[in-house]
């Protein structure tokens, strides 16, 4: 049986997270943690490996380098700092970008040839410059994308009409950043469409508006922050589900930011849409019915990446056509 084994770049709250919730899911049964600070990496591995003594699943973990890469089934990118208080995810561009000089080479001369993960942000610049960069298939090099907005649109929606999450399906799509946008249309609970939930209780669900809850959304992540510095669980369990989805081929849809070929009306941009998950990453892209104003909005959203990745292309010399 083949051996699973993941690399994780970065060893700050976001990776070491990720790694934490892998080895409390039993999804690997090798971790490496990676950081420019050799020192933290062994120290979070350390750290990591104590907790493991009281797991039910046997999870080898410590830190490398990019050797380790050779022979892993899955990268996940996780470097550069977290946003400060008033900053949004594209306020993170210049500084992720000058991490990806510094990485991508390394990553490109390493011999691997898994499926790369990437949730640096802004994530969809981030994770369509690593594909392009380093010359992957967009199926198999893409960002976590949409995927943590749309566990907080369930958990918003579950406080506001008081049904379990679990019942909930909703997501979010486009940019993960400010210019996000959660399709309506596409929502529902217990398999009821909302708009017709709301048209059934009009004095309470009826209420809800999707520029409220698109609002909320939207600042989830800064509320995190400015209480505790930055995300780390959210997007940690996601990721983990994702790579679940992977090594048990599960073909599960989940929002991700992937390289877009037409589907939805676009091309030459990655932004967050649902995609079905299995053994080889991405399967395919599960294109959905947008009504105007969701579709203008998604438009909208993709050419805010789209500006991002023309500035990119000077900075990484990497074409954006």
């Amino acid at each position: 049986m083949e051996r699973r084994k993941i690399v994780i770049l970065g060893a700050g709250h976001v990776g070491t997270h990720c790694a934490s919730s892998l080895m409390f899911r039993g999804f690997a049964e090798e971790i490496i943690l990676m950081d420019q600070d050799e020192k933290k990496a062994e120290s979070q591995a350390l750290d990591l490996d104590d907790m493991g003594s009281c797991l039910p699943y046997k999870v080898t973990i410590r830190a490398g380098g990019y050797e380790e890469l050779q022979d892993a089934q899955i990268l996940v990118n996780a470097i550069g700092r977290s946003r400060r208080p008033g900053e949004t995810r594209l306020d993170l561009f210049e500084d992720s970008m000058e991490r990806l000089k510094d990485v991508i080479p390394k990553i490109k001369n390493s011999g691997f040839h898994g499926i790369l993960i990437s949730i640096t942000n802004p994530a969809d610049v981030v994770g369509e410059c690593l594909r392009r960069k380093l010359g992957m298939d967009r199926f198999r090099c893409f960002s976590t994308g949409t995927s943590l907005d749309s566990l907080r649109i369930q958990r918003i929606l579950e406080e506001k009409t008081g049904y379990d999450r679990n019942s909930i399906k909703a997501f979010c799509m486009g940019e993960h950043g400010d210019s996000q946008m959660v399709p309506l249309s596409h929502v529902s609970i217990g398999g009821k469409p909302f708009a017709l939930l709301q048209k059934e209780h009009p004095d309470t669900l009826g209420k809800i508006t999707l520029e409220e809850l698109q609002e909320e959304v939207r600042q989830a992540g800064m509320t995190v922050i400015e209480g505790k510095g930055s995300t780390e669980f959210g997007i940690g369990i996601a990721l983990c589900e994702i790579v679940g989805a992977i090594f048990h081929d599960q073909k599960r849809i989940w929002p991700l930011s992937v390289s877009l070929n037409g589907e939805f009306g676009q091309e030459n941009v990655a932004a967050g849409v649902p995609a079905v998950i299995g053994k080889n990453g991405i399967e395919e892209i599960f294109e959905l019915d947008l009504d105007e104003k969701e579709k203008q909005e998604f438009d909208h959203s993709c050419e805010v990446i789209r500006g991002y990745l023309k500035k990119a292309e000077n900075l990484l010399e990497i074409s954006c056509e």
